[in-house]
């Protein structure tokens, strides 16, 4: 059964004081940096932190008498878990979720910490889900789907007519694609009000899976590159979301993880946003291809459940693109004053020393010599290309590590 408009209007009638509106701004910087007129919508800021609570609150507040008195069980790393464990508590049902073992510790804590029961299976989704559907049929508890389901697509889909009220005159909509269901169901309700808006799926390049689908015509088994978009590293999409999307997407495009890392630094420098990498595909691939100058665009920020191990990695990573953090390896000659020159000259291109790490003993360092690795914060690609300049004229041996 294929989720309908109406069902996407009940959903939004059913979301009572749980789910929230969430704000839809205009971004005058991400807008000059795109030549159109951007709006983000904050999806990150609903409870749970994703959307992905729209979904899980609808379906299990549908639910019968009966099948809540059997509680419901999911698979999940992180977004869903926490969505469908907040919604069960708030409806007061008993609710199990299977997570892999290698799940991040923070999500695992947060879906407990939510009231489930959380059970540490597999070392991936798929042998999660397989879990989940053993103890389904064993129980006699719901499985509540991540994406492949009417309600909960069509719960998505009251984004399409939060961003149509906000804003009626939007003429392109970009958002992250995994399994499809955010996808699908606000492409329902954009298209049913205004066919002529533009909506565009954004995928993982190392997880192509709906790309390759749509491109194919048939649900096509794809990728399994390692990717920091974790949230979207979906191998199959689903079967409802992919006939929906086949029809009604008009066009999905490819963005890769150094391309999500800047639009991640941006968001967090320019906004003071945390957003997920998957949360951020929409606007990495607005900066990094610039394709709808002049139009007004509705980039989905669709979470912001970040790990902070690699929320650190993001900060680095990213200075490091726009050349403001620059690795160097120096190899000099073992005596006094050797590295003061060097200093000397970093110190004229007014960059800033942040760490150094100097080593004698390496194989690759010969004898006499010595290799100094200089992390230095400047401020942008002019300085960054100066201070490579200075070096050079001064026939210091160095490496560019970044």
């Amino acid at each position: 059964m294929n989720p309908t408009y109406d069902e996407i209007l009940k959903a939004n009638a059913l979301r009572g004081n749980v789910i929230r509106k969430t704000p839809l701004i205009h971004s005058p910087t991400f807008s000059d940096l795109t030549n159109s007129e951007i709006y983000l919508k904050e999806e990150f800021r609903q409870k749970t932190g994703s959307f992905k609570i729209r979904g899980a609150y609808y379906k299990i507040k549908s639910l019968s008498k009966e099948e809540k008195k059997h509680g419901v069980v999911a698979a999940s790393a992180g977004n869903h878990a926490q969505g469908v464990a907040l919604a069960s508590s708030l409806e007061n049902i008993s609710c199990s979720i299977v997570m892999p073992k290698n799940a991040s510790p923070a999500k695992v804590a947060a879906t407990r910490g939510y009231g489930a029961n959380v059970i540490l299976e597999g070392v991936n989704y798929d042998e999660s889900y397989s879990k989940a559907k053993e103890i389904s049929k064993k129980t006699g508890a719901t499985l509540i789907q991540a994406f492949d389901d009417p309600q909960i697509i069509a719960a998505q889909g009251v984004i399409g007519l939060e961003i149509l009220e906000d804003l009626p005159d939007v003429e392109e909509i970009y958002l992250p694609i995994g399994g499809g269901g955010l996808a699908a169901g606000t492409v329902i309700a954009i298209k049913k009000n205004n066919p002529n808006v533009k909506v565009i799926g954004v995928q993982s390049k190392s997880f192509p899976s709906m790309y390759e689908s749509v491109k194919q015509n048939t649900r096509t088994l794809t990728g399994g590159e390692r990717t920091i978009a974790d949230g979207i590293s979906v191998k199959m999409p689903g079967e409802i979301t992919f006939k929906i999307i086949k029809e009604l997407m008009d066009e999905i495009v490819l963005v890769d993880d150094n391309e999500i890392t800047k639009a991640m630094f941006l968001l967090m420098e320019r906004m003071k946003f945390v957003v997920e990498p998957a949360g951020a595909v929409g606007l990495a691939y607005l900066l990094s291809k610039k394709p709808s100058p002049g139009k007004k665009v509705v980039a989905v920020l669709a979470g912001g459940n970040v790990d902070m191990y690699l929320l650190g990695q993001i900060v680095d990573k990213g200075l490091a693109a726009m050349s403001r953090l620059l690795k160097l390896s120096v190899l000099l000659p073992d005596r006094p004053g050797a590295f003061k020159e060097i200093v000397d000259i970093i110190t004229l291109a007014n960059a800033n020393i942040v760490e150094v790490v100097h080593d004698r003993l390496s194989s690759d360092v010969n004898a006499g010599s010595a290799s100094v690795t200089l992390n230095l914060e400047t401020q942008g690609e002019e300085q960054a290309q100066c201070l490579i300049k200075s070096l050079k004229e001064k026939n210091v041996q160095f490496k560019l590590l970044t």
